[in-house]
């Protein structure tokens, strides 16, 4: 598709950027379907700085929002989704003639990969490794899953206190799902992985290049548990690797990732996303 004065732009607006897989997909996608879309990935430290700059351009179509921005960005917005506001975090921006509008598709993305990969929610206690963004979205939706009656329990451990103390009363005010908090230790971990039969890692350790980072270690997994790390790039990180040698059932980033773009996608061209090119192309950069 030839760039050109049309041409609608799409974008992915984090710190750092360099690891995304967002633009390959996304293009790869517009192309599919003949549309006149590109997909860029920006650096951003000054988010306040960015919406503005947003707010100047023509032609502007929506973005990616990804850490350390998805908290940090609702207040800049025009307005926010209801399923955005209620769990206090944005992924997904849409400009729609001049208008910003907020969305979560993180939290869809990540039922989904649970699903697809045959885990059973309803009525399981779940392990949080993490408390920002992406936590906040997978946490409330575990705790409003409306195809199932619920997780039983939820257990974050996190390094940011406020932020997690933060995730917790939100959750206690505005659910019935009982949860426990506290520092990353390895008694805490050791604790939650022996009483939960889904650990969910939501923190950047193991992200590229860094890839041999885990906040879990290997001694304490043990088969009963489902292990999902939502790092996507590596495929595999240390952290699902140590998993399945334990004998744990483990789901990679990358499925929650493809969902959530997909679904990104969609409320930028209101079109069907073409699903299979975007996995093909996740697939193919880690073959």
């Amino acid at each position: 598709m030839e760039i050109n004065a049309k041409t609608q732009l799409c974008g992915l607006l984090g710190n750092p950027v360099e690891h995304s897989l967002s633009p390959a997909i996304h293009n790869a996608a517009f192309e599919k379907l003949g549309l006149n879309f590109v997909y860029l990935a920006f650096r951003v430290e000054d988010i306040a700085g960015a919406i503005r700059g947003i707010r100047a351009l023509g032609n502007v179509r929506g973005f990616s929002v990804t850490i350390p921005h998805k908290v940090a960005v609702i207040p800049h917005l025009d307005e926010v989704e209801t399923t955005a506001r209620h769990i206090g975090s944005v992924n997904t921006i849409v400009v729609e003639k001049g208008k910003l509008t907020g969305y979560n598709t993180d939290a869809t993305g990540a039922l989904r990969a649970l699903r697809d990969s045959g885990v059973r929610l309803d009525g399981q206690r779940v392990l949080m490794l993490g408390s920002g963004g992406a936590a906040r979205a997978i946490a409330f939706a575990l705790a409003a899953d409306p195809a199932g009656t619920g997780i039983a329990g939820l257990t974050i451990l996190g390094i940011d206190e406020p932020e997690r103390r933060g995730l917790v009363r939100d959750l206690r005010a505005r659910t019935k799902l009982p949860v426990e908090d506290g520092p990353i230790s390895e008694e805490a971990l050791r604790r939650g992985i022996r009483d939960s039969a889904i650990l969910i890692h939501c923190t950047p350790l193991g992200t590229h290049p860094k890839v041999e980072e885990t906040c879990v270690p290997a001694a304490l997994l043990n088969p009963h548990l489902t292990v999902m790390d939502i790092v996507y790039n590596p495929p595999e990180t240390r952290l699902l690797r140590e998993a399945k040698a334990a004998g744990c059932r483990t789901i990679r980033g990358l499925e929650m990732f493809l969902h959530q773009a997909v679904a990104q996608f969609e409320l930028w061209t209101q079109l069907a996303a073409p699903a299979d090119v975007m996995r093909a192309v996740l697939e193919s950069r880690f073959a």
